[in-house]
C-alpha cells in the first residue's frame, strides 16, 4: 500500500468515526489540524508520514467524550493502523503522540515521550484553538455543555492540576485564561510561533469588545 492510499483510507476512516461529533471537534477541525501539520512540517525535519496519520487520527475517541478515558484514542488508532498494514514503529509512535500531545498532559511533569513528529502535530493542534476558529470552538463547546458564557464572581483558576483541568465546569470566558492565551508560549516551531501571535493578538481584541460589552460602555 503507498502511503497516498493509507492516508485516503485514513481520511475515511475518520470521517466516519466524526460524523456526529460535537462541532468544535469534528471532521473539520481535524482537517484544519491536518492542514496546519502539513505546513509546519514543511521547514521541520520530521517523517512526513508519522505526522500526517497523527494529525489525521488525534481526535479520534477525545477522552471528554469518553468519561475521561485517555486510552481509547490511541487503541482505536492501533487498531485501524494495524488493520492497513502498517510499521509497528509508526503505529507506536503515532499512538504515543495521540497518548500524550493534549494540552491537559502539560499538567504532568512526569510525561517522558516526546519527539519532532509530536511537537508538529500539538502546534497544529494547538493553533486550532486559538484565533477567531479558536473563540468559535471555545464557545460551541460551552453550549454544548451548558455553560455560562461569563460570571464575574467565578474567577479563572490559574493553578489547576491535571484532574481539576478535566473536571473544570466554569464559565466559558475563564477558559480563555485558563488555556487559550497560554498556548501562544507553548508552541514549539517557528511556523506555529509566528501565527500563533497573530491570533492570540486576535483573541486579546476580543476579550477587550467582550468586557466593554458586558459593561454596557460599548
Amino acid at each position: 500500500m503507498t502511503n497516498e492510499t493509507l492516508i485516503q483510507n485514513t481520511i475515511v476512516f475518520v470521517k466516519d468515526a466524526l460524523k456526529n461529533a460535537e462541532g468544535g471537534h469534528d471532521w473539520f477541525h481535524t482537517q484544519r489540524v491536518y492542514n496546519n501539520a502539513k505546513l509546519i512540517a514543511k521547514t521541520e525535519n520530521v517523517d512526513d508520514l508519522v505526522v500526517e496519520l497523527a494529525a489525521l487520527l488525534h481526535d479520534i475517541a477525545d477522552p471528554k467524550f469518553h468519561n475521561g478515558d485517555e486510552t481509547i484514542g490511541p487503541r482505536k488508532a492501533s487498531t485501524f493502523l494495524l488493520k492497513q498494514n502498517v510499521d509497528s514503529e509508526i503505529i507506536e509512535h503515532v499512538s504515543q503522540i495521540i497518548e500524550n500531545m493534549s494540552f491537559k498532559n502539560s499538567f504532568d511533569l512526569n510525561t517522558s515521550f516526546n519527539s519532532k513528529e509530536m511537537e508538529v502535530v500539538q502546534d497544529a493542534d494547538r493553533l486550532d484553538a486559538i484565533g477567531a476558529i479558536g473563540i468559535a470552538r471555545c464557545f460551541n463547546y460551552g453550549g454544548f455543555k451548558n455553560r455560562a458564557l461569563y460570571n464575574p464572581d467565578i474567577l479563572p483558576n490559574l493553578n489547576m492540576t491535571k484532574a481539576e483541568y478535566k473536571a473544570s465546569k466554569a464559565p466559558t470566558i475563564n477558559h480563555f485564561y485558563e488555556k487559550l492565551l497560554l498556548l501562544k508560549d507553548q508552541m514549539h516551531t517557528k511556523t506555529a510561533k509566528r501565527i500563533a501571535q497573530e491570533r492570540h493578538n486576535y483573541m486579546n481584541g476580543f476579550l477587550k469588545q467582550f468586557f466593554a460589552e458586558w459593561e454596557g460602555h460599548k
